[in-house]
């Protein structure tokens, strides 16, 4: 069981009090984009094994969007922030970087 700390209200609880919205920091088209940017935004996602940054709703809470990485391996969680942040700060990069050597964050695709 994952255990996450809402970033918005400083709650943390189980995986249940949350809801997973799937990838983090998708670049996201607007109008005029084409056939192909659209259905790539729609279906095509990263599923790793290991570090994966996910987006997640405090649905029993205060409602918030926000952002956690983990590893899908080991249900490790290395830490939650803002959904407004358009990368992972740097604290949750050197958390995942001492425990994962050689990761880097490969940023908007």
């Amino acid at each position: 069981m994952l255990i996450l700390e809402c970033p918005c209200c400083g709650v943390k609880a189980e995986e249940t009090e949350f809801h997973a919205g799937g990838e983090a920091h998708l670049k996201r088209f607007g109008p005029g984009s084409s056939e192909s940017d659209f259905h790539d935004y729609l279906f095509m996602r990263e599923n790793p094994r290991g570090v994966h940054l996910e987006r997640w709703r405090h649905v029993n809470g205060c409602g918030k969007w926000f952002h956690a990485a983990r590893c899908t391996a080991t249900l490790e969680v290395f830490g939650t922030y803002p959904a407004q942040t358009t990368e992972p700060p740097k604290r949750i990069r050197d958390a995942i970087s001492a425990k994962r050597p050689g990761w880097t964050w490969r940023g908007l695709a």
